[in-house]
């Protein structure tokens, strides 16, 4: 019996496959209000998610100490590359306490490269946004309300996320690519 739980529990950790959006990924019929959150930027500025008004935002609270943050970055890397640009970005919001020294370390390891630095050590976003565990990933919108939320990790850069993006975003992201 016990190793049916167990197996029960790693699928649910597992990330999606490629070609299917993972069941825990809600999309909200009405955008929900999201606290301006207060964090910091790699070089120690003040940043706060007013400051990405105007763009669609994936925003993913992780830390370097999660295995299954650590197993999506890369792909939101790739996502970052293939979408990032005036209408998207991806923010990638540490929560680790060590400050940027440890997210750099794992950025370099890992080759990522496309996803800014930025930091919460006080672990404040995750009570603020009410998220369970992490990672925790929001899809906001242009006026930063929350339109969509997984929580767990995926495969950001799989062709049915992609997809499901690029419609949230609109001919902004990528110069319009189909």
């Amino acid at each position: 019996m016990i190793p049916f739980f167990l197996a029960l529990l790693v699928l649910a950790a597992a990330p999606a496959a490629a070609t299917e959006r993972p069941a825990s990924f809600v999309l909200h019929r009405e955008p929900r209000p999201v606290p301006n959150l207060r964090f910091v930027d790699g070089e120690g500025g003040t940043r706060t998610l007013a400051d990405f008004r105007g763009k669609v935002v994936l925003l993913n609270v992780w830390a370097t100490w999660c295995p299954p943050c650590r197993q999506e970055m890369p792909a939101l890397d790739r996502l970052q590359a293939m979408l990032g640009g005036p209408g998207f970005e991806v923010v990638a919001l540490s929560i680790d306490r060590a400050g940027a020294g440890p997210v750099r370390r794992f950025y370099g390891e890992t080759g990522v490269g496309r996803i800014a630095v930025y930091l919460d050590a006080s672990g404040r976003a995750l009570r603020d946004l009410n998220a369970v565990g992490l990672p925790t990933t929001l899809l906001l919108d242009r006026e930063g309300r929350e339109i969509g939320r997984l929580i767990g990790p995926t495969v950001w850069d799989a062709p049915e996320m992609v997809q499901i993006l690029r419609e949230r975003i609109g001919p902004a992201s990528d110069g319009g690519a189909p």
